[in-house]
């Protein structure tokens, strides 16, 4: 079984499974699905738990020992196992598998981790362990998604925004879903009524959204002008290192130019597949692929190699300016932009 974070509670209500992966990117969604498992788990007997952090101290044997010897004080036990930021290997995935065929109803096993690939959920111990196990998906919902999240959040704690509170919460908390947690709680307690206006938000929170450069690098390709320069204010406001916004454009301004040549002669669908673009990535590439031409890429690569050189040699002089205007230029229709002499 496989659902996302959100639907975790209703699911357990249903029935609580022996065995929960919960793997993700979002640590308030971890900590709450693990929080969430962990109660409904003493509600059903389970009131011996077992923490184990998979690293290269770990004695497996010490993990197999708990699943096949009862408890002296209760017959049940939850045993969690904490996956390093490295992930699963060949080693970790071997004592996996072997870990699926020891368990016994007595035993409820709890996996936390990272964000798992495709490539991982094709392994012997991805399937071992879903063959009477749920995963749990915990990652962090896009800008588009963010609204509807926040939204379920409120009801949760009875709070009623209006659409242009929930629009400035998502955008006040983006890629800071902790921060969002203790604001909703923080409004809850001010607004007893529940009722939450654009005007109460901006009496009551200040901004806590977080940005990476891979918000950024997101909103070129979309072509979404404000949003970028938005990211980019705040980033600079953060004093991130311009050079790592400048690499990480640098690889997709680079990467659509070879897939706005190779379109000459291949249908997008092949081109995707060659660059191994992810399908939720593809809409935002396609629409970027439409918006620029040869001519615009490489004109918007010379720009960002000429805030490389002003970055690194010209200290009196600053970097962000040209990036503003690289931000500018990506996101403007080639119609309604000029092309450089």
């Amino acid at each position: 079984m496989r659902l996302y974070a959100d639907k975790l509670v209703e699911a357990l209500n249903r029935a609580l499974q022996p065995v929960y992966l919960v793997f993700g990117n979002e640590p308030l969604l971890i900590q709450e699905s693990r929080s969430a498992i962990e109660r409904k788990a003493r509600e059903q007997g389970f009131e011996e738990k077992h923490h184990f952090n998979v690293d290269a101290s770990l004695d497996w044997h010490e993990v197999y020992d708990c699943c096949q010897s009862m408890s002296l004080f209760s017959s049940r036990q939850v045993i969690e196992l904490e996956i390093p930021e490295a992930g699963i290997n060949a080693a970790i995935g071997k004592e996996l598998t072997k870990l699926a065929q020891t368990l016994n109803p007595d035993i409820l096993l709890l996996i936390v981790g990272a964000k798992l690939t495709k490539a991982q959920e094709n392994t012997a111990w991805f399937k071992a362990l879903m063959a009477e196990g749920c995963l749990v998906n915990c990652l962090t919902p896009d800008i588009s998604r963010l609204p509807q999240f926040v939204a379920a959040r409120c009801r949760a704690l009875g709070l009623s925004p209006d659409a242009e509170a929930i629009q400035m919460l998502a955008q006040w908390h983006e890629g800071n879903l902790f921060a969002l947690a203790q604001s909703l709680e923080k409004l809850a307690l001010l607004y007893p009524d529940g009722q939450l206006t654009l005007i109460r938000l901006e009496e009551s929170l200040s901004r806590n959204n977080h940005y990476t450069p891979f918000h950024w690098v997101d909103a070129l390709l979309e072509g979404k002008a404000n949003r970028a320069q938005r990211i980019l204010r705040q980033l600079a406001a953060e004093d991130v290192e311009p050079i790592i916004l400048m690499r990480t454009a640098q690889k997709e301004l680079v990467q659509l130019l070879h897939m706005r040549v190779a379109m000459n002669h291949q249908p997008l669908g092949a081109i995707f597949e060659k660059h191994r673009v992810w399908q939720n990535k593809r809409p935002l590439y396609s629409a970027a692929l439409q918006r620029l031409s040869i001519q615009r890429l490489h004109h918007l690569v010379q720009l960002l190699a000429q805030s490389e050189i002003v970055a690194k040699t010209q200290y009196e002089q600053s970097p962000w300016p040209l990036l503003q205007q690289l931000s500018f230029e990506c996101c403007v229709a080639q119609a309604n932009l000029p092309l450089p002499a």
